[in-house]
C-alpha cells in the first residue's frame, strides 16, 4: 500500500458503535480504546431480559431487534467499527459481524466466552487464559485516563489538594467481591496503616467504592477526622480524576483491578493492601504487575514507604496500536475497505 492510500485509509472521525450494558466500568474500557483510534462513537445501551438474558452470549437478538432491516434499531448504515464487552452484548456484535460483513471491524474487550469467530479482534488481559490468532492481550485493562488526559488534570490540580502535604496518597477502597472477604482484622490493619500514613506527615486522598462495606468506610471517616485528608463521601463531583492525576504514591486494595490499572498509567508508586481471600486470576495479575515494577506490598504500620517509577501503562493505545495496524492489513488486501463512504 502507497503512503497516499495508507493516508486515505486514517481511522480518525470513522464511525464507531459500542454495544453497552450500562456499566460504566465496561463503557470507559471501550471509550478508551475508540478515543485513542479517534474515532466517532456512538453508545448503543441494550437491555436483554427473560430467556435472552438467560441464553447470551451465545443466543439470538430479541424479535424486532434483527440488523438486517434498513431504519431498525440496528440497521444500516453499518459503522466503520464495532465495541462490545460484557456478556449480554455479545449477540448483539455477533449478529452485526454476520449481517455487516467485512464493512464493520468488530471487536470484543473481555472473553465473550464464545467462538473465535465472534469479532475481528478479541482483547483479554494477560492473566486471562484465553489465546488465539485474533486475540490481543496486555498487562492491564484499558480506560480512558490517557497520558494527555492526565497531563491536563495534573495542570490543574483543584486548591484543596494542592493544600494537602506531600507525599499525597491515593488511597482507593474496594470491598468484598467473589474471590476476596473483609474480616474484622482485615479492617482493623487497614484502618491503622492509613492512620499511620497520616502520622508521617503524609496527605491522603481517600475514595471508597460502591463495594466498599458502610462500617469499614465510617471507621475510615472517623479515623480521618481532622487531619490532612480528603475523603470522598460520594456526594458531589467525583474528584477521583484529579485524585489519580495528583497522586505521589497510591495504596489500592488487592479486589480492584480497574482502579489499579488506571494508577499504573501514572509510573507512581502502588503499594497493594491484600484482605483475606484471592484466586488464581487475581494472583496472576498482581504478580504481573509486580514483575512489572508497579506495585509492592504496602509495608507494615509504623514503616517508612519507599519511592520509585516505572514506565506508565497505557493498555488502550496499545490495544488501539493493534487495531489500527490489523485493519490497515485488511484494508490494503481489500482495498475497497481503505476509504470506504463515511456514514
Amino acid at each position: 500500500m502507497t503512503r497516499a492510500e495508507a493516508d486515505s485509509g486514517r481511522l480518525e472521525g470513522r464511525s464507531a458503535w459500542i454495544f453497552s450494558d450500562g456499566k460504566a466500568g465496561h463503557e470507559a474500557q471501550c471509550l478508551g480504546v475508540v478515543e485513542a483510534l479517534g474515532l466517532s462513537p456512538e453508545i448503543k445501551r441494550i437491555n436483554l431480559s427473560g430467556i435472552y438474558k438467560l441464553m447470551a452470549p451465545w443466543g439470538p437478538l430479541p424479535v424486532g431487534q434483527g440488523t438486517g432491516a434498513q431504519g431498525g434499531s440496528l440497521g444500516p448504515p453499518w459503522p466503520a467499527f464495532a465495541f462490545a464487552t460484557g456478556r449480554t452484548t455479545i449477540p448483539y456484535i455477533r449478529a452485526l459481524r454476520r449481517r455487516a460483513g467485512l464493512q464493520t471491524y468488530t471487536v470484543i474487550l473481555m472473553d465473550p466466552k464464545t467462538g473465535p469467530n465472534s469479532a475481528d479482534v478479541i482483547w483479554v488481559p494477560e492473566h486471562d487464559r484465553r489465546r488465539g490468532p485474533n486475540v490481543v492481550t496486555t498487562l492491564t485493562s484499558p480506560h480512558r485516563f490517557s497520558s494527555s488526559k492526565l497531563e491536563a488534570l495534573k495542570a490543574n490540580i483543584p486548591p484543596e489538594i494542592a493544600a494537602l502535604p506531600k507525599p499525597r496518597i491515593t488511597c482507593l477502597i474496594g470491598g468484598p467481591n467473589g474471590d476476596y472477604r473483609y474480616t474484622g482484622a482485615d479492617e482493623d490493619r487497614l484502618v491503622r496503616s492509613l492512620t499511620a500514613l497520616v502520622e508521617t506527615g503524609a496527605g491522603l486522598m481517600i475514595t471508597a467504592s460502591r463495594r466498599t462495606p458502610e462500617r469499614l468506610a465510617a471507621r475510615l471517616r472517623h479515623a480521618m477526622d481532622g487531619k490532612p485528608v480528603i475523603f470522598w463521601d460520594g456526594s458531589g463531583a467525583n474528584p477521583y480524576p484529579d485524585f489519580l492525576a495528583a497522586a505521589d504514591a497510591f495504596v489500592i486494595t488487592a479486589d480492584s483491578i480497574s482502579m489499579t490499572c488506571e494508577a499504573a498509567a501514572t509510573g507512581r508508586p502502588i503499594f497493594l493492601f491484600t484482605p483475606t481471600g484471592g484466586s488464581p486470576k487475581f494472583d496472576r495479575f498482581h504478580a504481573a504487575l509486580a514483575a512489572y515494577g508497579a506495585t509492592r506490598p504496602l509495608p507494615q504500620t509504623g514503616e517508612a514507604l519507599t519511592t520509585w517509577s516505572y514506565p506508565p501503562l497505557h493498555s488502550a493505545e496499545t490495544i488501539a496500536a493493534e487495531i489500527r495496524k490489523r485493519w490497515l492489513k485488511r484494508a490494503e488486501l481489500l482495498p475497497g475497505l481503505v476509504n470506504p463512504k463515511r456514514s
